[in-house]
């Protein structure tokens, strides 16, 4: 059977600041492809992903998810993630979550499409706000479980609880986006969750981003001042990107 797998979300799924040596920017749902492929080397498998940074989950449904099952030939997996920007900003709403989760669990299920909800890992620990994202993201993680209990062709990878993801080598220095080992760890989870198991990548202390006085400043500095500026004048850092594989890419083993 061809495999057709397709990512729509975020900057998670987009693979935000996982980049190879030569420079181009991988992510976890890339990695999950190449998995498959090598897990499944005789048969071929191919790849979309639609996913966007900065992008909030009704954007993600009502527009990636129409065009994910749009694609020709249709897909036969998907992953999607969504919430986490607008956990970032005011007037979560459960009702709204339920709604459009709900969309994606029904239009897959109506083409049988098999769904991957993917969580991303839990970056509070040193953010401001921090007891307000973790406790937006256990409730999206709830709302989730509830809606999925007793369905068949879903699988649910919660990386928020896992405490292993809160350890600093595997986020990014902007420590709202996880790193390359970031990435493989939720790479691993995703395609052991998907029947082929993976063993995560090993890291250290010595592996997190440097901190102190001028890591803190230097922090602020690049990320947190300019996040601000987006926010005060209604930019998104996904403004004017298009998705990085908007059509079917064979995924060589």
């Amino acid at each position: 059977m061809t495999i057709r797998i397709v990512s729509i979300g975020d900057s998670f799924a987009e693979g935000m600041n996982d980049y190879l040596p030569d420079g181009t920017e991988v992510g976890w749902a890339d990695r999950v492809a190449a998995g498959l492929a090598a897990a499944h080397a005789d048969q071929e498998v191919w790849y979309a992903n639609l996913a966007i940074r900065g992008r909030r989950i009704e954007s993600i449904v009502v527009e990636q998810l129409d065009a994910a099952l749009a694609l020709e030939p249709p897909p036969t997996h998907l992953t999607f993630n969504g919430g986490g920007n607008d956990m970032l900003r005011p007037g979560f709403s459960d009702e709204r979550m339920i709604e459009l989760t709900s969309r994606v669990l029904d239009h897959c299920a109506a083409m049988g499409v098999f769904l991957v909800i993917v969580t991303g890992a839990d970056p509070s620990d040193k953010l401001p706000a921090a007891k307000r994202m973790r406790r937006l993201g256990t409730r999206l993680t709830q709302i989730v479980e509830g809606l999925i209990a007793g369905r068949e062709g879903v699988v649910f990878v919660d990386n928020l609880h896992d405490v292993e993801g809160r350890r600093g080598a595997y986020w990014s220095e902007d420590r709202l986006h996880l790193g390359s080992l970031g990435h493989e760890w939720i790479a691993s989870r995703v395609l052991t969750a998907m029947g082929v198991p993976t063993q995560a990548p090993v890291v250290t202390d010595a592996d997190a981003p440097p901190g102190g006085l001028v890591g803190e400043l230097r922090y602020w500095r690049a990320y947190v001042l300019p996040w601000m500026g987006r926010r005060l004048t209604g930019r998104s850092s996904g403004d004017g990107r298009a998705p990085k594989f908007a059509t079917w890419t064979l995924i060589k083993p």
